[in-house]
C-alpha cells in the first residue's frame, strides 16, 4: 500500500438510547398492585384481579415461594394461598 492510498474506515456514531422505565425492587409501587415474591417487589399490576391471576399462576409453577400482593392505594398486602 502506498501513501497515497488510504482506508476508508467507517464512522461510528453514537446512537441515542431510550430512558428505560427502570422498577426498583426495594421501593414500593405509588399506584396499582403489585406482586411481591419472597419480600422482593416484582411485577405491578391495574387491576387486583390481573395479580390474583398472576400470583395463582406463579404458585402453581412454584408452590414452595412466599407471594402476596401489595396494594398502593392502601399500602396493605395480601397474602396468596394455593
Amino acid at each position: 500500500m502506498t501513501k497515497s492510498q488510504t482506508i476508508k474506515r467507517p464512522i461510528l456514531q453514537a446512537q441515542e438510547q431510550q430512558p428505560k422505565n427502570i422498577q426498583r425492587a426495594d421501593i414500593a409501587p405509588t399506584s396499582g398492585f403489585a406482586l411481591v415474591v419472597d419480600g422482593h417487589f416484582k411485577t405491578q399490576f391495574e387491576s387486583d384481579a390481573a395479580a390474583n391471576k398472576a400470583a395463582k399462576e406463579l404458585l402453581g409453577k412454584y408452590p414452595m415461594l412466599q407471594v402476596s400482593i401489595y396494594d398502593a392505594s392502601t399500602k396493605e398486602r395480601t397474602q396468596i394461598q394455593q
